[in-house]
């Protein structure tokens, strides 16, 4: 999961035969720093693509008192076809996993143990933040 530039702000890892929207709760739950109470005035998006597209992830983002922007199955198609130069908002998130691929560990996963690979990803994300953060130059 990442915010609105791309910083990655919680991550769940499983099996890579699992479908996505099965890890929504957890990815969730996983961010580690406290959300700012949405309100009707400033409300909180999330961004989903269209396999988040069931029900069940609706009731989650509602739990969580998120406003949910998933798109449907072909809706996303049909965009492209219509205007030219048309963008997905997913497109952050693949940035930032083209990011995490630019590390070796992650690109080819060499870690047998989860807890090796959450932590090699967790290193990642503090360094992407880091960079993004620009204050030291980097």
């Amino acid at each position: 999961m990442t915010e609105g530039a791309g910083i990655p702000i919680g991550l769940a890892i499983d099996g890579a035969n699992r479908n996505d929207f099965k890890l929504a709760r957890e990815t969730i739950q996983s961010i580690p720093i406290l959300r700012p109470q949405p309100t009707p005035q400033e409300p909180q998006g999330m961004c989903l693509d269209k396999g988040y597209d069931y029900h069940e992830v609706r009731e989650l983002l509602h739990e969580f008192h998120f406003t949910a922007h998933i798109r449907c199955r072909g809706e996303e198609a049909r965009e492209i076809k219509k205007a030219a130069g048309f963008r997905a908002r997913r497109w952050v998130v693949e940035r930032t996993h083209s990011w995490m691929n630019r590390f070796r560990g992650i690109l080819i996963r060499w870690a047998k143990k989860a807890e090796n690979f959450l932590g090699q990803l967790h290193l990642v994300c503090g360094l992407i933040t880091w960079r993004a953060a620009g204050i030291f130059g980097s």
